[in-house]
Protein backbone atom coordinates (compact mmCIF):
# COMPACT_ATOMS: atom_id res chain seq x y z
CA UNK A 1 0.00 0.00 0.00
CA UNK A 2 1.41 3.37 -1.08
CA UNK A 3 2.32 5.81 1.61
CA UNK A 4 0.20 8.92 1.92
CA UNK A 5 2.15 12.11 1.22
CA UNK A 6 2.32 14.63 3.97
CA UNK A 7 1.28 18.24 3.31
CA UNK A 8 4.96 19.22 3.24
CA UNK A 9 5.72 16.61 0.57
CA UNK A 10 2.74 17.72 -1.51
CA UNK A 11 3.93 21.33 -1.27
CA UNK A 12 7.44 20.38 -2.40
CA UNK A 13 6.00 18.42 -5.34
CA UNK A 14 4.04 21.46 -6.45
CA UNK A 15 7.18 23.55 -6.18
CA UNK A 16 9.13 21.05 -8.32
CA UNK A 17 6.36 21.07 -10.92
CA UNK A 18 6.29 24.87 -10.93
CA UNK A 19 10.07 25.07 -11.35
CA UNK A 20 9.96 22.50 -14.15
CA UNK A 21 7.23 24.46 -15.91
CA UNK A 22 9.24 27.68 -15.60
CA UNK A 23 12.37 26.00 -16.97
CA UNK A 24 10.38 24.50 -19.84
CA UNK A 25 8.81 27.89 -20.58
CA UNK A 26 12.21 29.58 -20.58
CA UNK A 27 13.60 26.97 -22.95
CA UNK A 28 10.66 27.37 -25.31
CA UNK A 29 10.95 31.15 -25.11
CA UNK A 30 14.66 30.95 -25.87
CA UNK A 31 14.05 28.75 -28.89
CA UNK A 32 11.31 31.11 -30.09
CA UNK A 33 13.51 34.16 -29.60
CA UNK A 34 16.37 32.56 -31.49
CA UNK A 35 14.05 31.61 -34.33
CA UNK A 36 12.60 35.11 -34.35
CA UNK A 37 16.06 36.61 -34.51
CA UNK A 38 16.90 34.34 -37.40
CA UNK A 39 13.71 35.43 -39.16
CA UNK A 40 14.47 39.08 -38.40
CA UNK A 41 17.97 38.59 -39.75
CA UNK A 42 16.58 37.16 -42.96
CA UNK A 43 14.05 39.98 -43.21
CA UNK A 44 16.67 42.62 -42.54
CA UNK A 45 19.52 41.28 -44.62
CA UNK A 46 17.82 39.37 -47.41
CA UNK A 47 18.65 41.25 -50.58
CA UNK A 48 16.88 40.71 -53.88
CA UNK A 49 18.95 40.36 -57.01
CA UNK A 50 17.43 43.57 -58.34
CA UNK A 51 17.92 46.71 -56.30
CA UNK A 52 14.78 48.35 -54.88
CA UNK A 53 15.28 51.39 -57.11
CA UNK A 54 17.75 51.28 -59.95
CA UNK A 55 17.88 53.65 -62.88
CA UNK A 56 20.54 53.26 -65.56
CA UNK A 57 21.24 56.90 -66.36
CA UNK A 58 23.88 56.42 -69.04
CA UNK A 59 26.14 53.68 -70.38
CA UNK A 60 29.26 54.02 -72.49
CA UNK A 61 31.46 51.04 -73.37
CA UNK A 62 33.75 53.01 -75.67
CA UNK A 63 37.15 54.19 -74.50
CA UNK A 64 37.85 57.72 -75.74
CA UNK A 65 40.83 58.50 -73.57
CA UNK A 66 43.31 58.51 -76.43
CA UNK A 67 41.57 61.42 -78.13
CA UNK A 68 42.25 65.06 -77.29
CA UNK A 69 41.24 65.81 -73.73
CA UNK A 70 38.02 67.82 -73.69
CA UNK A 71 38.35 70.70 -71.22
CA UNK A 72 35.12 72.45 -72.17
CA UNK A 73 32.18 71.36 -70.08
CA UNK A 74 28.53 71.89 -70.97
CA UNK A 75 26.39 73.38 -68.23
CA UNK A 76 24.15 70.33 -67.90
CA UNK A 77 23.50 67.22 -69.95
CA UNK A 78 21.62 64.01 -69.43
CA UNK A 79 23.98 62.17 -71.74
CA UNK A 80 26.76 62.90 -74.18
CA UNK A 81 25.63 65.40 -76.80
CA UNK A 82 25.46 64.41 -80.46
CA UNK A 83 28.33 66.76 -81.31
CA UNK A 84 30.48 65.35 -78.51
CA UNK A 85 29.76 61.77 -79.60
CA UNK A 86 30.76 62.60 -83.17
CA UNK A 87 33.99 64.17 -81.95
CA UNK A 88 34.74 61.16 -79.76
CA UNK A 89 33.99 58.68 -82.55
CA UNK A 90 36.17 60.52 -85.04
CA UNK A 91 39.11 60.82 -82.65
CA UNK A 92 38.87 57.24 -81.38
CA UNK A 93 39.68 55.94 -84.86
CA UNK A 94 42.75 58.19 -85.02
CA UNK A 95 44.15 57.08 -81.68
CA UNK A 96 44.47 53.31 -81.11
CA UNK A 97 43.58 51.81 -77.75
CA UNK A 98 46.34 51.89 -75.18
CA UNK A 99 46.17 48.16 -74.47
CA UNK A 100 45.71 45.27 -76.86
CA UNK A 101 42.37 44.38 -75.30
CA UNK A 102 43.51 41.08 -73.82
CA UNK A 103 43.96 42.26 -70.24
CA UNK A 104 41.10 41.48 -67.84
CA UNK A 105 38.67 44.37 -67.43
CA UNK A 106 38.48 46.05 -64.03
CA UNK A 107 34.95 47.03 -62.99
CA UNK A 108 35.58 49.87 -60.59
CA UNK A 109 32.46 50.52 -58.50
CA UNK A 110 32.15 53.93 -56.88
CA UNK A 111 29.22 54.69 -54.59
CA UNK A 112 28.57 58.41 -54.27
CA UNK A 113 25.91 60.74 -52.93
CA UNK A 114 24.89 64.38 -53.48
CA UNK A 115 26.84 66.75 -51.26
CA UNK A 116 28.98 69.83 -51.47
CA UNK A 117 32.18 67.90 -52.17
CA UNK A 118 30.76 65.32 -54.61
CA UNK A 119 31.92 66.79 -57.91
CA UNK A 120 35.36 67.66 -56.54
CA UNK A 121 35.78 64.05 -55.36
CA UNK A 122 34.66 62.65 -58.72
CA UNK A 123 37.08 64.91 -60.61
CA UNK A 124 40.00 63.87 -58.42
CA UNK A 125 39.19 60.16 -58.73
CA UNK A 126 38.57 60.45 -62.46
CA UNK A 127 42.01 61.99 -62.92
CA UNK A 128 43.47 58.80 -61.41
CA UNK A 129 41.30 56.37 -63.35
CA UNK A 130 42.17 58.08 -66.65
CA UNK A 131 45.57 56.43 -66.39
CA UNK A 132 44.21 52.89 -65.98
CA UNK A 133 43.63 50.91 -69.20
CA UNK A 134 40.85 48.35 -69.52
CA UNK A 135 38.68 49.84 -66.80
CA UNK A 136 34.91 50.29 -66.69
CA UNK A 137 33.80 52.82 -64.10
CA UNK A 138 30.43 52.15 -62.45
CA UNK A 139 29.30 55.26 -60.59
CA UNK A 140 26.19 54.66 -58.48
CA UNK A 141 24.60 57.79 -57.06
CA UNK A 142 22.47 57.76 -53.91
CA UNK A 143 19.56 59.59 -55.48
CA UNK A 144 16.28 58.62 -57.12
CA UNK A 145 16.90 60.66 -60.28
CA UNK A 146 19.82 61.02 -62.65
CA UNK A 147 22.13 63.95 -62.03
CA UNK A 148 22.98 65.65 -65.32
CA UNK A 149 25.79 67.57 -63.63
CA UNK A 150 27.40 64.40 -62.26
CA UNK A 151 27.05 62.63 -65.60
CA UNK A 152 28.67 65.46 -67.54
CA UNK A 153 31.72 65.35 -65.29
CA UNK A 154 32.07 61.56 -65.52
CA UNK A 155 31.64 61.65 -69.28
CA UNK A 156 34.41 64.17 -69.92
CA UNK A 157 37.14 61.71 -68.82
CA UNK A 158 36.51 59.42 -71.80
CA UNK A 159 36.54 56.36 -69.53
CA UNK A 160 34.05 53.57 -70.31
CA UNK A 161 31.42 54.02 -67.63
CA UNK A 162 27.93 53.33 -66.35
CA UNK A 163 26.05 55.95 -64.36
CA UNK A 164 23.38 54.56 -62.03
CA UNK A 165 20.84 56.20 -59.75
CA UNK A 166 20.26 53.93 -56.75
CA UNK A 167 18.90 55.60 -53.61
CA UNK A 168 19.15 54.08 -50.16
CA UNK A 169 15.71 52.85 -49.02
CA UNK A 170 14.14 55.34 -46.62
CA UNK A 171 13.74 52.71 -43.90
CA UNK A 172 17.54 52.56 -43.62
CA UNK A 173 18.19 56.24 -44.23
CA UNK A 174 16.37 57.10 -41.00
CA UNK A 175 18.70 54.95 -38.88
CA UNK A 176 21.34 56.48 -36.66
CA UNK A 177 24.11 54.53 -38.38
CA UNK A 178 22.81 54.56 -41.93
CA UNK A 179 24.58 51.96 -44.10
CA UNK A 180 25.99 54.32 -46.73
CA UNK A 181 26.89 52.96 -50.12
CA UNK A 182 25.16 49.60 -49.75
CA UNK A 183 22.29 50.36 -52.14
CA UNK A 184 24.83 51.70 -54.62
CA UNK A 185 27.08 48.63 -54.48
CA UNK A 186 24.06 46.35 -54.73
CA UNK A 187 22.94 48.28 -57.78
CA UNK A 188 26.35 47.73 -59.36
CA UNK A 189 26.16 43.99 -58.61
CA UNK A 190 22.72 43.90 -60.20
CA UNK A 191 24.01 45.71 -63.30
CA UNK A 192 26.93 43.28 -63.62
CA UNK A 193 24.61 40.28 -63.41
CA UNK A 194 21.98 41.76 -65.71
CA UNK A 195 24.62 42.49 -68.34
CA UNK A 196 26.24 39.07 -67.85
CA UNK A 197 29.68 40.49 -67.13
CA UNK A 198 31.56 37.34 -66.12
CA UNK A 199 35.04 38.19 -67.26
CA UNK A 200 37.18 40.62 -65.34
CA UNK A 201 37.61 41.82 -61.78
CA UNK A 202 35.28 43.66 -59.41
CA UNK A 203 36.63 46.35 -57.10
CA UNK A 204 34.82 48.75 -54.76
CA UNK A 205 36.52 52.16 -54.69
CA UNK A 206 35.00 55.06 -52.77
CA UNK A 207 35.10 58.51 -54.30
CA UNK A 208 37.23 59.96 -51.49
CA UNK A 209 39.90 57.24 -51.31
CA UNK A 210 43.45 57.58 -52.68
CA UNK A 211 44.79 54.93 -55.07
CA UNK A 212 48.32 54.08 -56.17
CA UNK A 213 48.29 53.21 -59.88
CA UNK A 214 50.21 50.03 -59.05
CA UNK A 215 47.07 48.73 -57.34
CA UNK A 216 45.29 48.22 -60.65
CA UNK A 217 48.02 46.11 -62.23
CA UNK A 218 48.05 43.99 -59.06
CA UNK A 219 44.31 43.28 -58.84
CA UNK A 220 43.74 42.87 -62.59
CA UNK A 221 44.78 39.20 -62.55
CA UNK A 222 42.89 38.18 -59.42
CA UNK A 223 41.89 34.51 -59.72
CA UNK A 224 39.35 34.36 -56.90
CA UNK A 225 39.75 37.03 -54.21
CA UNK A 226 42.82 39.18 -53.70
CA UNK A 227 43.51 41.21 -50.56
CA UNK A 228 45.94 43.98 -49.60
CA UNK A 229 46.51 46.61 -46.89
CA UNK A 230 44.44 49.79 -46.63
CA UNK A 231 46.04 52.77 -44.91
CA UNK A 232 44.41 55.25 -42.51
CA UNK A 233 41.96 52.70 -41.08
CA UNK A 234 40.90 52.64 -37.42
CA UNK A 235 43.09 52.90 -34.33
CA UNK A 236 45.98 51.06 -36.00
CA UNK A 237 45.90 53.36 -39.04
CA UNK A 238 46.01 50.19 -41.13
CA UNK A 239 43.83 47.20 -41.95
CA UNK A 240 45.65 44.28 -43.51
CA UNK A 241 45.81 40.52 -43.86
CA UNK A 242 48.57 38.81 -41.89
CA UNK A 243 50.74 36.90 -44.36
CA UNK A 244 53.33 34.18 -43.76
CA UNK A 245 55.16 32.36 -46.54
CA UNK A 246 52.84 33.88 -49.12
CA UNK A 247 49.63 32.73 -47.44
CA UNK A 248 47.03 34.70 -45.50
CA UNK A 249 46.75 33.37 -41.94
CA UNK A 250 44.76 36.10 -40.20
CA UNK A 251 43.99 39.80 -40.08
CA UNK A 252 45.26 42.93 -38.38
CA UNK A 253 42.40 45.36 -37.75
CA UNK A 254 41.50 47.47 -34.72
CA UNK A 255 37.77 46.63 -34.96
CA UNK A 256 37.34 42.84 -34.92
CA UNK A 257 33.61 42.94 -33.98
CA UNK A 258 33.34 39.14 -34.35
CA UNK A 259 33.82 39.51 -38.10
CA UNK A 260 35.15 36.49 -39.97
CA UNK A 261 36.61 38.80 -42.61
CA UNK A 262 37.70 42.01 -40.82
CA UNK A 263 38.74 43.93 -43.93
CA UNK A 264 37.94 47.31 -45.46
CA UNK A 265 35.82 47.65 -48.58
CA UNK A 266 38.85 48.97 -50.47
CA UNK A 267 41.01 46.05 -49.33
CA UNK A 268 39.89 43.28 -51.70
CA UNK A 269 39.04 42.50 -55.32
CA UNK A 270 36.90 39.67 -56.69
CA UNK A 271 37.19 37.78 -59.96
CA UNK A 272 33.84 37.93 -61.79
CA UNK A 273 33.94 34.26 -62.80
CA UNK A 274 34.36 33.38 -59.14
CA UNK A 275 31.56 35.80 -58.20
CA UNK A 276 29.25 34.17 -60.74
CA UNK A 277 29.51 30.90 -58.81
CA UNK A 278 27.44 32.60 -56.09
CA UNK A 279 24.47 34.12 -57.97
CA UNK A 280 22.85 35.18 -54.69
CA UNK A 281 25.95 36.92 -53.33
CA UNK A 282 24.85 40.09 -51.63
CA UNK A 283 25.65 42.86 -49.20
CA UNK A 284 23.53 43.61 -46.11
CA UNK A 285 22.19 46.92 -44.91
CA UNK A 286 24.22 46.63 -41.73
CA UNK A 287 26.78 49.35 -41.09
CA UNK A 288 30.23 47.93 -40.43
CA UNK A 289 29.46 44.41 -41.61
CA UNK A 290 29.02 44.95 -45.34
CA UNK A 291 32.42 43.52 -46.29
CA UNK A 292 32.18 40.57 -43.92
CA UNK A 293 28.73 39.48 -45.06
CA UNK A 294 29.53 39.98 -48.74
CA UNK A 295 32.64 37.82 -48.53
CA UNK A 296 30.68 35.19 -46.61
CA UNK A 297 28.00 35.23 -49.31
CA UNK A 298 30.53 34.30 -52.01
CA UNK A 299 31.75 31.34 -49.96
CA UNK A 300 35.27 32.67 -49.49
CA UNK A 301 37.80 30.39 -47.81
CA UNK A 302 41.06 31.48 -46.24
CA UNK A 303 43.13 29.40 -48.62
CA UNK A 304 41.48 31.12 -51.60
CA UNK A 305 42.84 34.57 -50.71
CA UNK A 306 45.66 35.92 -52.87
CA UNK A 307 47.82 38.44 -50.97
CA UNK A 308 48.89 41.37 -53.14
CA UNK A 309 51.04 44.47 -52.59
CA UNK A 310 54.27 42.51 -52.15
CA UNK A 311 52.77 40.04 -49.70
CA UNK A 312 50.84 42.86 -48.02
CA UNK A 313 53.94 44.87 -47.12
CA UNK A 314 53.00 47.89 -49.25
CA UNK A 315 50.08 50.31 -49.02
CA UNK A 316 48.50 50.90 -52.42
CA UNK A 317 45.18 52.36 -51.26
CA UNK A 318 44.45 54.89 -48.53
CA UNK A 319 41.15 55.46 -46.76
CA UNK A 320 41.40 59.23 -47.02
CA UNK A 321 38.25 61.12 -46.10
CA UNK A 322 37.29 64.63 -47.09
CA UNK A 323 35.89 66.70 -44.26
CA UNK A 324 32.28 67.42 -45.12
CA UNK A 325 30.88 70.91 -44.71
CA UNK A 326 27.42 72.30 -45.20
CA UNK A 327 27.03 74.26 -48.41
CA UNK A 328 27.02 77.97 -47.47
CA UNK A 329 24.35 80.42 -48.54
CA UNK A 330 25.68 83.55 -50.22
CA UNK A 331 23.48 86.63 -50.13
CA UNK A 332 23.42 88.66 -53.33
CA UNK A 333 20.64 91.22 -53.17
CA UNK A 334 21.41 92.92 -56.48
CA UNK A 335 20.09 91.86 -59.88
CA UNK A 336 21.99 88.62 -60.56
CA UNK A 337 21.77 89.09 -64.31
CA UNK A 338 24.23 91.94 -63.95
CA UNK A 339 26.79 89.44 -62.70
CA UNK A 340 26.82 87.89 -66.16
CA UNK A 341 28.77 90.95 -67.30
CA UNK A 342 31.73 89.62 -65.32
CA UNK A 343 32.93 86.08 -64.65
CA UNK A 344 31.00 85.79 -61.38
CA UNK A 345 27.69 85.18 -63.13
CA UNK A 346 28.67 81.91 -64.80
CA UNK A 347 30.99 80.85 -61.99
CA UNK A 348 28.40 81.14 -59.22
CA UNK A 349 25.77 79.40 -61.34
CA UNK A 350 28.13 76.49 -61.90
CA UNK A 351 28.96 76.18 -58.20
CA UNK A 352 25.27 76.23 -57.31
CA UNK A 353 24.58 73.52 -59.89
CA UNK A 354 27.25 71.37 -58.24
CA UNK A 355 25.72 71.92 -54.81
CA UNK A 356 28.84 73.71 -53.57
CA UNK A 357 26.90 76.78 -52.44
CA UNK A 358 23.47 78.40 -52.57
CA UNK A 359 22.63 81.91 -53.72
CA UNK A 360 19.89 83.91 -52.01
CA UNK A 361 18.71 87.51 -52.16
CA UNK A 362 17.38 87.47 -48.60
CA UNK A 363 19.70 85.42 -46.36
CA UNK A 364 23.23 84.15 -45.95
CA UNK A 365 26.65 85.78 -45.92
CA UNK A 366 26.56 89.06 -47.79
CA UNK A 367 28.73 88.90 -50.89
CA UNK A 368 31.40 91.56 -51.21
CA UNK A 369 34.30 92.29 -53.53
CA UNK A 370 37.83 93.44 -52.75
CA UNK A 371 39.77 96.01 -54.75
CA UNK A 372 43.19 97.33 -53.76
CA UNK A 373 42.66 96.00 -50.24
CA UNK A 374 39.32 97.77 -49.82
CA UNK A 375 36.03 95.93 -49.44
CA UNK A 376 33.39 97.00 -51.94
CA UNK A 377 29.77 95.93 -52.45
CA UNK A 378 29.23 93.91 -55.61
CA UNK A 379 27.12 96.73 -57.02
CA UNK A 380 30.36 98.79 -57.14
CA UNK A 381 31.32 97.08 -60.37
CA UNK A 382 28.10 98.10 -62.06
CA UNK A 383 27.60 101.61 -60.75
Amino acid sequence: MAQLRTPVQRKKKKQYIAVAMIVAFMCLFGIYSFASKEEDYEKEFHIPLVNEQLVVCYENDMDYRKGPYMTTLPGTMDEASTTQRQQQQSTSSQYPAQSNGTEPMIYFVTPTYPRREQIAEIIRLGQTLMHVPRLHWIVADDTASCSATLNSHINKFGIPYTHLASPMPEVYRLRKNAPRGVANRRAALSWIRTNNRRSGVLYFGDDDNTFDLKLFSEIRYTKKVSMFPVGLIGDYAISTPIVRNGRVEGFFDSWPAKRKWPVDMAGFAVNLEYLALSPNATMPFKAGYEEDEFLKSIGLKLQDIEPKANNCTEILVWHTQTKGSKAPTVRISMDRQKLDKVNLGGLLKRLETMGVNHISDAEGTTAQAIMNGSVKPLSFWFS
